[in-house]
């Protein structure tokens, strides 16, 4: 199945402590790359959220965002440091006796000095927590799957029209290229006369030569023969696609454009012409598309 790059997936879960939110944007990227950006506290269970996600997303720019919300007292304790009021009690004591200064050291002044009263996180139990946070977050991954998919799907009708649309503007230029060098020659024949005004008579078998010759420096016939066999490809790959092929069809996708350069710079024909940029326009189309896709 074609997958697009681009989605978003949201998992939420709550263990009776805390609310766990996880959020996973995803775009385009060459290789893959995945941000997590989570509390401090629980920064042990990261390499874990990384593995859950690499099962599933093989391509792309992947930003995880994981929110965790206390909704119980018992998650922060709060420490006394009494040697560290100790310390202040006694340098506020001797800056007052040093400088005669008048005022006496209470209970209020010593709780707003920094480091007497702290708020300390209370001791994580690791396994709980992982199993806590890694339901959310394949929640989420599914829930992203389900998006990227259903784009998935789109991306994949678009280019199977169009990869139909190619193969039957080659069939017009294979027609229209078979009638080339008969023009030509035709075309050769006739400025002959013109500029001699018929005064000589113009051997046929001369004018079949350059007709030949042009026909040979012109002949598309393997390039198109390649182009609706990348065509092909493309709709194999699709249909029988297993995920992460972007970067097959990426590779197809310059394949196309080369075959169609040269048939391109070959054509001596307008109506040859016209219909190739028609060719190059839509697999620039492909190409865009192409980009999008896992």
């Amino acid at each position: 199945m074609i997958k697009s790059m681009t989605g978003f997936g949201r998992g939420e879960a709550n263990d009776g402590k805390r609310n766990i939110t996880v959020e996973i944007k995803t775009v385009n990227h060459r290789y893959s790359d995945i941000t997590v950006k989570m509390p401090r506290r629980y920064s042990f269970v990261e390499d874990k959220v990384k593995k859950t996600i690499k099962e599933n997303i093989k391509r792309g720019k992947v930003d995880v965002s994981i929110m965790v919300e206390n909704i119980t007292e018992s998650d922060i304790n709060i420490s006394l440091n009494k040697m560290v009021a100790a310390q202040y009690i006694e340098n506020l004591n001797e800056l007052k006796n040093d400088f005669s200064v008048e005022g006496d050291i209470d209970l209020k002044l010593l709780a707003g000095l920094p480091e007497i009263m702290r708020q300390v996180p209370d001791v994580e139990d690791e396994e709980e927590m992982t199993r806590c946070i890694l339901a959310p977050v394949s929640e989420a991954a599914a829930n992203l799957e389900k998006m990227r998919a259903v784009e998935g799907e789109k991306l994949a009708a678009d280019l199977l029209m169009r990869a139909d649309l190619i193969k039957d503007l080659v069939y017009q230029i294979e027609e229209k290229s078979e009638d080339v060098p008969k023009q030509y020659a035709q075309k050769l024949k006739d400025r002959i006369q013109e500029l001699l005004e018929g005064s000589v008579e113009i051997p046929e078998d001369r004018i079949m030569v350059e007709a030949a010759i042009f026909a040979d420096k012109c002949n598309i016939t393997e390039e198109l023969t390649r182009l609706k066999s990348h065509m092909d490809q493309m709709k194999s790959i699709i249909n029988g696609s297993t995920g992460a092929d972007g970067k097959k069809l990426d590779f197809l996708v310059q394949e196309m454009n080369r075959e169609a350069n040269t048939i391109g710079s070959k054509a001596n024909d307008i109506e040859v012409t016209n219909l190739m940029l028609q060719v190059k326009a839509e697999i620039e189309k492909i190409r865009e598309q192409v980009q999008n896709i896992e």
